[in-house]
């Protein structure tokens, strides 16, 4: 370890709060965690981090528990005898569109912490809401109807927002909680999502939202980077409650970089930090995704883990209601456009618990995932042997309702011709559905079909003589991993450079949060960009390791005749559960 400035950088998810510490040079020096089930379940009753009320679809988080992790997690740190005096900067990312209500003693016990106790004492009145909405909450479909509404349809709401309405997002969660808890909205006086909540804590004050983080609300409009006056008006109940509700939200820090302010006494005096030590702006687990590396144009990023994500930095504004847009997080002027999917790794866990071979594998504490990878690997790119007699076989399969399109669960099987994706018909159990050991490769397949249909308006040919595809593919979570699945994305994805698994130990987040703090604290001005920045710095030995080959000629084309009977099935499907 250098004896130069640190960095510390914060990942609250679902499950977990992180924390890593880094040199300037991006080395990590220390590193701590806490498991909200493990640590604190008993406690407060969640399970994988959170409470359901499957009566209403309801799913939250208590805020004491946070506040205890954080104090937890510095604990750890310290005692690994990291040198928290000399932390610089703090930045980190959290888990998107949860919010936090502040009641109205939540400045004065902010500024007033001392180091004799704990911030969950301390903090226990600062709350008019004592939970947080979590990403899967799914109980605002009678609000995400009237979001669509407002502005004239979905498409006009993405065209503002950069994304349709969505149960997740924080508005349409605002406009249900005030609905249902007026009480508690009225003695709200400021609502902050995850990220500002965690950065609140640090500042000793309410800090503001954060740029990209706030485009997961539907109330940002982005062109006009403001809050939405008539999704304000919808969200609070009309033009007076608008003006409280812009009050409540605070204004938006449109910088990324830079320091919001330097860290409260709390922390100098319970941890020992330097009164020094700044604060920048806090963002979203998505956006903080897409600074783990330095992505280049035509970079994408496929995170493989409980739900699949598809990341890409564009300098083009394409909004669509099938995926979402949002300010990319340090860079004015670009965008980050992402793909989310409910199901990732529980579906495709669903079709390997369904081969030969699985349980025994797993009985044994052989690999599970032995007769999947072989299957898929054995399959050849949609199943078609020969084009002149097999048929492409195309398939849904989704253990969870779906984001993206908004599909029921269900497993769905079609096939299509090879050669133009013509004559598409739906395969039955009772006719020619194909065996399971043909599963594998066709839920790779079909994840990776939807990722290109929607992402094929953002992407160019890398250089002369290659159609349009990604220049690298970045796989990182724990799909990342498994060599056939890397393949498979590849075969569909494309990949002119190849298919790249970025090992940070499951730490992109924290990672990350922590290269902005570097950033905001040691750019030479605000005109040196983050890419800039961390490209000087930034190793891939490593870090990197190259795990497909990415573009095969003559391969990515035969997926691409069949992708408009990919989104012809997906419209079929979509129209049946819209008609029952």
């Amino acid at each position: 370890m250098s004896d130069g400035p640190l960095y510390l950088g914060f990942d609250l998810s679902t499950q977990q709060l992180k924390a890593i510490v880094i040199q300037s040079d991006l080395q990590i020096v220390a590193d701590a965690k806490v498991e909200f089930d493990q640590d604190f379940g008993a406690k407060y009753g969640v399970k994988k981090g959170v409470i359901i009320n499957k009566d209403e679809g309801e799913v939250f988080a208590p805020v004491a528990m946070w506040l205890e992790s954080l104090d937890l997690v510095l604990e750890r740190l310290k005692e690994k005898k990291t040198p928290l005096n000399r932390i610089r900067g703090i930045s980190g990312s959290c888990q998107q569109h949860g919010s936090v209500y502040w009641s109205r003693q939540a400045d004065a016990l902010l500024a007033g912490l001392t180091a004799d106790k704990p911030l969950v004492e301390q903090l226990k009145n600062a709350f008019s809401h004592p939970y947080g909405p979590n990403w899967q909450d799914h109980s605002t479909q009678h609000e995400c109807d009237q979001f669509d509404a407002k502005l004239g349809s979905p498409d006009k709401l993405a065209e503002v927002t950069g994304s349709a309405a969505h149960h997740r997002f924080t508005g349409p969660q605002i406009m249900r909680l005030r609905r249902k808890l007026p009480d508690m909205y009225a003695a709200t006086s400021r609502i902050s999502l995850v990220s500002s909540f965690l950065a609140s804590l640090f500042l000793g004050s309410v800090a503001p939202i954060d740029i990209s983080d706030v485009c997961g609300m539907d109330l940002w409009d982005i062109p006009g980077n403001d809050w939405s006056e008539p999704l304000l008006e919808l969200t609070a109940g009309g033009a007076d409650g608008a003006a409280e509700l812009r009050r409540k939200l605070g204004e938006v820090r449109r910088d990324g970089g830079g320091s919001i302010g330097s860290i409260s006494h709390y922390f100098t005096t319970r941890y020992g930090f330097s009164p020094d030590c700044q604060v920048a702006p806090f963002t979203g687990d998505n956006p903080a995704t897409i600074l783990a590396l330095p992505l280049r144009p035509l970079d994408a990023i496929v995170s493989l883990g409980t739900s699949t994500t598809f990341l890409m930095s564009t300098p083009v504004y394409k909004p669509d209601p099938s995926y979402h847009f949002f300010n990319h997080p340090t860079t004015p002027g670009q965008y980050m456009f992402m793909l989310c999917y409910k199901n990732g790794s529980l579906a495709r866990e669903k079709v390997r618990d369904a081969l030969p071979g699985t349980a025994a594998a797993k009985a044994s504490g052989n690999d599970p995932w032995s007769a999947f990878n072989s299957a898929a690997l054995a399959t050849p790119p949609l199943d078609v042997r020969s084009p002149s007699t097999d048929r492409a076989k195309l398939g849904l399969y989704f253990d969870l309702p779906e984001i993206v399109p908004n599909i029921r669960a269900g497993t769905w099987r079609f096939t299509c011709s090879p050669t133009d994706g013509s004559d598409l018909r739906e395969e039955t159990t009772t006719t020619t559905a194909w065996p399971t050991e043909t599963d594998p490769r066709i839920i790779v397949e079909s994840q990776a079909l939807s990722m290109r249909l929607r992402s094929q308006k953002l992407v160019h040919s890398p250089r002369d003589g290659l159609p349009a595809q990604p220049r690298r593919v970045y796989l990182v979570g724990g799909g990342s991993l498994n060599p056939a699945i890397a393949q498979v994305l590849g075969d569909v994805l494309g990949g002119a450079d190849g298919v790249y698994r970025l090992d940070v130990g499951g730490n992109a987040c924290a990672l990350g949060g922590a290269y902005k703090a570097v950033w905001a604290m040691e750019r030479e001005s605000e005109k040196q960009t983050f890419d800039e920045f961390l490209g000087g710095r930034w190793k891939e030995e490593g870090a990197i390791q190259k795990v497909g080959e990415g573009y095969r000629e003559g391969v990515f084309e035969a997926y691409g005749r069949v992708l408009p009977a990919f989104e012809e099935m997906e419209g079929r499907v979509l129209e049946v559960a819209r008609n029952t």
